[in-house]
């Protein structure tokens, strides 16, 4: 893979900035039906207990997601990759800089929700060790219930490697494609 990296396309792993708030809002429209306004990644971005990770390949933001850190817990709270991009690993990279995210933040553990009927995305989350815990029944407006997930031991030593060893995985997987992960 080495030898051929000069033909990778780079795919950076960011945090937000303002001058992407119209990408990732037209992403959340288009992905999740508009969960949030605008002002609201505006006020996500200024947030310190707040962190919005984007994809981006040549100034286009191919997905995002936002983590909240209160205490000891990070909570997921939104995550999304463009239709156009999916099922190539995006997710799983989004949810790897999530996790290191918390990590930094000195988390103990990482929860969130997602809907029952969302195979692709209970897939990813559980590649990283997420168990159900629990239902939060209705949760969705259409009536649908969300899953409650929890991975824990964020803070034990054992975690950063793990964290690592994802990074190489991803890593590898994505070259095959094409991609050649930047984390900046």
């Amino acid at each position: 893979m080495i030898s051929q990296s000069h033909h990778l396309r780079p795919l950076r792993l960011q945090l937000a900035t303002t001058a992407q708030l119209q990408a990732i809002y037209r992403l959340d429209q288009e992905c999740l039906g508009g969960m949030w306004s605008l002002n609201t990644y505006l006020q996500e971005l200024e947030n310190p207990s707040s962190r919005v990770v984007c994809l981006v390949h040549d100034a286009e933001v191919l997905g995002f997601g936002c983590l909240w850190t209160i205490l000891e817990e990070s909570h997921i709270t939104l995550l999304a990759v463009a239709p156009t991009h999916q099922r190539q690993g995006f997710g799983r990279l989004l949810v790897w800089g999530l996790l290191e995210a918390a990590r930094a933040k000195q988390s103990e553990w990482a929860t969130l929700e997602v809907r029952r009927s969302n195979t692709s995305a209970l897939k990813v989350y559980e590649y990283f060790g997420f168990r159900t815990i629990g239902t939060r029944r209705a949760y969705y407006p259409d009536g649908e219930d969300a899953l409650i997930l929890w991975c824990k031991g964020l803070h034990q030593p054992e975690f950063s490697p793990q964290l690592a060893q994802w990074r190489q995985k991803l890593q590898d997987q994505l070259a095959i494609a094409g991609w050649e992960i930047i984390v900046v």
